[in-house]
């Protein structure tokens, strides 16, 4: 037997070895890794290339993998899953330890162990122990809960979907089930999806500043860079890649196994109640501290009178006992004013009704990326909507084809010359994909793209892989909204051809010729040139969208030094009309919005004809409405002084032929202007301006991941009427916390009140801890969230104008409702508030009470807990039982704060701040 030569090519294929193997058991999966992540060309070519590569995984750029169960199963037993592991998740113990950093906390155990080591009052130090579990217990769940809730939306927007190619056909699947020899194809706005080899494609440019820091575009091809990398995203072109490395073996996995996105987040509203949290804990320090001061004055003065009606300090003649007893009293009194203080009950409650919010926003179509965007929304006062998948259904078909003075809506007969030229660049110039099964037909790629391919295909007799074999793509420019057309360079029987496609006005312009119905090239003259703009405004007035294709043939072209695809002295083929109708109950949402003082302008690619007929359409704009300065182009926008464009900002409703840059300096000048802008997108160069707007709102369905990963929403249906629910409900949530307010700070105040005015005119407290605990942490945060179930008036919250982005969060109506419930109770000591928070303004508070069966529950138990206490938790927490008179009496008294509270709004009436004029 010869010995192995120690001089040999790398091959990722080990040594074969004797009897049955698990399949690509002989590959060298660590040379396979580390050749995309080391960059190492020479061993790639060693490899025989990317497509060399290919063979070995058993796959080809146009057949892909089988992708049956048996072939999946092995390649995840060879290579591993598209996954990783997930970061660390903290256990409620991590936030039981987290809150015993809390001062309040301390302030409590500091209060109550030195009584207990001591020996002195060991009742009521056990029931302040008792309290300073309760209130651990419920931040460390109100901390629990909110990590959750922040971690939700991360793992529901990494679960992206990608395109690949399985036994030749095209198919989306989610990026956890891509595997090693997947062909995956890439287009503008696309995340690469794991580790992998350039196979084919053209103008392929990505963004790999999530890998390297640095946000230079990395040009990808055969020759000079073909590797890929995992998390990278796409910025121009399109291709395919062979997967070489999934999971924790790509170069972003060794990333992720040290590093891991921070889910902690928090939210403008739980600033603004972090600040009155702190202000009223900084309030009962304060009183706290008067009362101590209070305390020990009269003590020390003589002021203080035991049981037996005896002065208790006698100077020296005193005992150090009952010195140091009544100390102890003094701190009780102390901490049990500081208790008044926290508020736990309500961060907890507005956490849970943030949870609930995004579970119902789900349930409607609107996936939350960032909780900050939950009520956020209440403030947008501006929404700049695309016009394409948002206002339109997006499925897109070929209505209208124009030939030189004649149009066509049927079959078509055109001269065979032209015909050959549009099958070819239909075919050559395009991102998208035919695939046929028998009789079937499945058309890939953009709505415009598909509809494009099935015209061609079913009037022009379009045989696409006919077509390819017969050429060769020489050079491509990739469509893109800046650009708003694409163009390919051929070459056919030692002859080179330049196709063009793209917004008709475009194509149109860089034309000196045509062809006639018969197949004559004419020239295009000023005359001809006027008519066919004629025509062309003539189809978007119609609301269709108008597509071009322009053709030149050239006998010679040097590829070392032109480096861009001829634009002039093109012969124009054809223009098609595109129908894109608008989606079902889209004017009513718009109406909606108008309505609730939200304006919303359409800001779209199309030509200012199109996007008239559109807007009309959806109610963005009224029919015979004066247009002037309603509507402008993206190049008039740019044109105008700094002055000017704020100037003029506000009145525009429609923006068309507009850039990505347009809208990111639209949504700018708006929020110069003071507005709370939220901002649709769907493609990768709408990502600034979903960025740089309050709230970025990005399509599901046809949003590119480079968009999603950009906005603060996600909109699963790609329907505006789903912009409209999240608007209500960001509504919603900010109504409910000036509730969850104004019922938690009257009992706080109302009982801060009542133990200041005892201890200091009777140098006792009335409110001992485990009752001031009770109404603190249990019933009020119970009332809470009776008020969180209540069902949203959706009619009411669309009649309020936007809260803006300055507006405070206790308003005037609040703050009159509130002192008014404190005064009342400060005379009844009795909380029986919850009915008058349900509705701010209204004076019936049990309107539509009977609906919500929740609500009606959680007061039951609210009621039979408070019984329970009284009656048979009475030494705990040093209350007297009642009899059943009494306790009528104590629910007649509580029962007048409901004509109290509809007696002040009479007396007192005030404007809701943002309530429609």
């Amino acid at each position: 037997m010869k010995a192995n030569s120690p001089c040999k090519s790398p091959s990722i294929t080990g040594a074969a070895v004797a009897g049955h193997q698990p399949k690509f058991s002989g590959l060298n999966q660590q040379i396979l890794n580390h050749l995309v992540k080391d960059k190492n060309l020479h061993q790639l070519s060693q490899l025989n290339g990317a497509r060399g590569i290919a063979a070995s995984l058993e796959t080809d750029p146009e057949v892909g993998i089988t992708g049956d169960e048996e072939d999946l199963a092995a390649r995840h037993q060879a290579f591993g899953t598209n996954t990783y592991p997930s970061p660390p998740t903290k256990t409620f113990f991590h936030f039981i330890l987290k809150a015993f950093k809390d001062r309040k906390i301390l302030f409590l155990v500091a209060s109550a162990v030195p009584s207990l080591a001591f020996g002195i009052k060991e009742y009521e130090s056990g029931i302040r122990l008792i309290a300073v579990f309760l209130v651990i217990a419920l931040s460390a769940f109100r901390n629990f809960t909110q990590s959750r809730l922040n971690e939700l939306p991360i793992k529901l927007s990494s679960n992206i979907s990608v395109e690949v190619v399985r036994s030749r056909r095209r198919q989306k699947i989610s990026i956890y089930d891509v595997v090693v020899g997947d062909v995956v194809c890439l287009n503008i706005g696309d995340q690469v999806p794991a580790d992998g080899l350039f196979i084919e494609g053209h103008s392929l440019q990505v963004d790999e500043s999530s890998m390297t820091g640095e946000s230079d575009i990395v040009d990808v091809d055969i020759r000079g860079n073909p590797f890929l990398f995992s998390g990278s995203k796409v910025a121009d072109g399109y291709g395919k890649m062979v997967v070489t490395s999934v999971g924790m073996d790509t170069l972003w996995g060794e990333m992720m196994s040290s590093i891991y996105q921070d889910a902690n987040q928090e939210a403008p509203l739980q600033i603004h109640l972090n600040k009155i949290t702190t202000s009223i804990e900084k309030l009962g320090s304060a009183v706290a501290f008067l009362v101590h001061v209070v305390f020990l004055i009269r003590y020390f003065t003589g002021n203080t009178k035991d049981e037996n009606g005896e002065r208790e300090f006698n100077g020296t003649r005193t005992k150090p006992d009952y010195v140091i007893n009544f100390v102890a009293d003094i701190i009780s009194a102390v901490v049990t004013t500081a208790v008044v203080a926290i508020l736990e009950g309500l961060p907890l409650a507005v956490t849970l009704t943030l949870a609930y919010c995004m579970e119902r926003m789900m349930a409607d179509g609107a996936m939350v990326r960032k909780l900050s965007a939950c009520e956020t929304m209440a403030s947008a006062t501006t929404i700049c909507t695309d016009k394409t998948v948002t206002l339109t259904m997006n499925k897109m078909k070929v209505t209208k084809y124009w030939l030189g003075n004649d149009s066509f809506e049927g079959s078509l007969s055109l001269g065979s010359c032209v015909v050959e030229l549009l099958r070819e660049g239909v075919s050559l110039n395009t991102t998208g994909g035919v695939y046929r099964s028998g009789e079937t037909l499945e058309f890939s790629g953009s709505p415009t793209e598909k509809a494009i391919l099935s015209w061609a295909v079913t009037e022009l007799g379009m045989e696409m892989e006919e077509v390819k074999r017969g050429c060769e793509i020489l050079h491509v420019e990739a469509f893109n909204s800046e650009k708003k057309r694409s163009g390919v360079l051929v070459k056919r029987d030692h002859e080179f051809h330049v196709h063009w496609k793209g917004a008709a006005e475009m194509i149109l312009a860089m034309c000196s010729h045509y062809y006639d119905l018969e197949g004559n090239k004419k020239d295009l003259n000023d005359e001809e040139r006027m008519n066919f703009n004629h025509i062309i405004q003539g189809m978007a007035a119609s609301s269709l969208r108008c597509i071009a294709f322009a053709h030149k043939q050239s006998d010679e072209v040097n590829l070392e030094t032109e480096k861009n695809i001829q634009e002039d002295g093109m012969v124009l083929l054809g223009l098609v009309g595109i129908k894109d109708p608008c989606r079902p109950g889209v004017k009513k949402a718009v109406e909606d919005c108008q309505y609730a003082g939200v304006d919303v302008k359409m800001i779209t690619g199309d030509n200012v004809f199109t996007a008239k007929a559109i807007a009309t359409e959806c109610g963005i704009l009224r029919p015979g409405q004066d247009q002037d300065g309603c509507v402008v182009e993206g190049a008039e926008f740019r044109s105008y002084t700094d002055e000017e464009r704020m100037e003029r900002v506000e009145g525009i409703r429609v923006m068309a032929r507009s850039s990505p840059l347009d809208k990111l300096l639209m949504v700018q000048c708006l929020k110069r202007l003071r507005h709370v802008v939220a901002v649709t997108g769907h493609s990768m160069n709408d990502a600034p301006a979903l960025k740089e707007a309050d709230i970025g709102l990005a399509m599901g369905i046809q949003g590119t991941e480079v968009a999603k990963g950009s906005a603060d929403l996600v909109i699963l249906d790609d329907n505006f009427s789903t912009v409209v629910k999240v608007l209500k409900w960001g509504r919603c949530v900010y109504i409910d916390t000036q509730k969850f307010i104004q019922f938690q700070l009257t009992a706080n105040i109302a009982a801060m009140t009542i133990d200041t005015i005892a201890a200091v005119l009777c140098g006792w407290v009335p409110l001992t801890a485990v009752q001031l605990l009770w109404v603190n942490l249990m019933m009020i945060t119970l009332g809470a969230l009776a008020l969180a179930t209540e069902k949203p008036p959706w009619d009411q919250l669309m009649e309020r104008r936007p809260v803006g982005r300055h507006e405070p969060l206790i308003s005037n109506v609040m703050w009159r409702n509130l002192m008014a419930q404190a005064a009342y109770q400060i005379v009844v000591l009795l909380v029986f508030n919850a009915f008058n928070a349900r509705k701010l303004e209204r004076k019936n508070v049990f309107e539509g009470l009977h609906k919500n069966k929740v609500f009606v529950g959680i007061v039951g138990v609210t009621v039979l807990l408070q019984v329970v206490m009284v009656e048979l938790l009475n030494k705990f927490a040093d209350t007297e039982r009642l009899s059943l008179g009494e306790w009528g009496v104590c629910a007649g008294i509580g029962a007048l704060s409901w004509p109290i509270a509809c007696l002040v709004k009479l007396i007192i009436p005030l404007p809701d701040p943002i309530a429609h004029p």
